[in-house]
């Protein structure tokens, strides 16, 4: 048998983190041994999560090799400070009228302070570490993925170090193009900063990784020798009950984190017009959430006509947010709404697509996202100006529902399927100068 060839992968989030960021090489870490790649995982030892899923540990392969070493976050003193400061570890903030005086500091000092991000303090460290364990187990090839982008530099200071080293910056987010990069508040010089550190980290990484078509495009302009290897799902995961009996709610599921940035105010405002024109609408019609919503979005809701509608199943471990999925009816994705964020396909995307169910989403005109669903006749993409066209759409699949024809879509979607997503990443690691 032919011996595998390592591979090492520096990540921020790994089990028991919860949440999309720890999926997409958990899954990588399982197939690649299945295309000739031994991976080595090099992780903190003492990471501070925003959400926490046990039994994602469950997935982690036998006999995966592990490395840790301690970080340091200032996160804890930031928490103490203010509770919302929590937010800053997903990437969330208050924004507008909801911001404070507590928090508009916090997102200076973040922003401005800690370039790229809080958890900077792990690069030296790190780089000193892995400079030792490469040369004397003989790796060649690393994969550093982010955010938190502090990470692309601990493969930036090993490249510098190990000129011969093979580098591949994996990007789960775009960097300055991200939507909350403008609300950081930062000087002219951190912008530079940030600017200069991503620029070498695309000019130096032998190959840079996106998540999305439009990102692959965007970093390829750059400078980065970029390709795109979407996320996925894994068909391996069981998808619960979904037979064909009739549900008592029309069930409208929203799964993950939302926050301010991604709020679908006039998805809510069409929803409240429904259940005020059709009162068998207002019956039948559920609303369900399962994962972490904003408060202010939540309260928002819960003040209006929606309150009794709403089923609120809070983070629950991923396994079960599956099923949650599969006995929804219709499926709420979210982006942010500027024209940059229209590359960004959000993880649950996959998951979502393999459930079957069709997906309402949000975002930008010409998104990426949109394209997929288009290709997979999965579902319908809105911009965050429309009403009208929300409430046919939904108010459609309703009537459907309600007269008990199928409103699933049976498209192909075996490419975006976590295997042979592998196929693809081992394929670009075969091809590394």
């Amino acid at each position: 048998m032919e011996k595998l060839k390592k591979v090492l992968i520096v990540t921020y989030y790994w089990p028991p983190a919860g949440g999309p960021g720890v999926q997409r090489w958990l899954k990588f870490a399982k197939y690649l041994p299945d295309f000739g790649f031994a991976p080595v995982i090099y992780t903190p030892e003492n990471p501070s999560y925003p959400l926490i899923d046990e039994t994602l540990t469950k997935e982690v392969p036998e006999n995966l090799t592990i490395l840790k070493t301690k970080i340091w976050e200032p996160y804890q003193i930031a928490e103490k400070f203010s509770k919302s400061n929590k937010k800053f570890k997903g990437g969330q903030f208050d924004v507008g009228k909801n911001q404070s005086f507590v928090s508009k500091l916090s997102i200076f000092i973040r922003g401005n302070f800690f370039i790229p991000d809080a958890r900077k303090f792990w690069v030296k460290p790190s780089i000193q570490f892995l400079k030792h364990y490469l040369t004397e187990h003989h790796i060649d090839t690393i994969v550093t993925t982010g955010p938190p982008h502090s990470l692309h530099l601990i493969g930036l200071g090993l490249k510098k170090q190990l000129p011969d080293l093979k580098w591949i910056a994996d990007f789960r987010d775009p960097w300055t193009e991200i939507s909350y990069y403008e609300h950081l508040k930062l000087t002219t010089a951190s912008d530079k900063k940030h600017r200069q550190l991503e620029k070498s980290v695309f000019e130096n990484a032998d190959l840079t990784l996106a998540t999305s078509y439009t990102d692959a495009e965007n970093f390829r302009k750059k400078g980065a020798d970029a390709f795109c290897v979407t996320n996925g799902f894994d068909k391996s995961e069981s998808l619960g009950e979904n037979d064909e009996t009739p549900k008592s709610k029309f069930t409208l599921s929203y799964v993950g984190v939302l926050e301010q940035l991604r709020n679908p105010e006039n998805l809510w405002k069409a929803l409240i017009e429904l259940c005020k024109k059709y009162p068998d609408f207002a019956e039948d019609f559920q609303l369900k959430f399962v994962g972490r919503v904003d408060d202010k979005i939540l309260n928002g809701i819960e003040n209006s006509v929606l309150k009794n509608n709403i089923l609120n199943r809070g983070y629950l471990a991923h396994e079960q947010s599956v099923k949650e999925m599969a006995n929804s009816d219709l499926l709420l994705i979210t982006n942010f709404p500027n024209e940059s964020s229209k590359g960004i396909i959000p993880g649950k995307l996959f998951e979502y697509l393999a459930t079957g169910k069709q997906i309402i989403s949000f975002g930008p005109t010409d998104a990426d996202v949109e394209t997929i669903l288009n290709k997979t006749k999965s579902g319908k993409h809105f911009d965050y100006t429309e009403i009208a066209p929300i409430s046919d759409f939904i108010f459609l699949l309703y009537k459907d529902w309600k007269s008990g024809k199928s409103i699933e879509n049976s498209a192909n979607i075996n490419e975006f399927s976590r295997k042979e997503l592998t196929r693809q990443l081992a394929g670009l690691l075969t091809k590394l100068p």
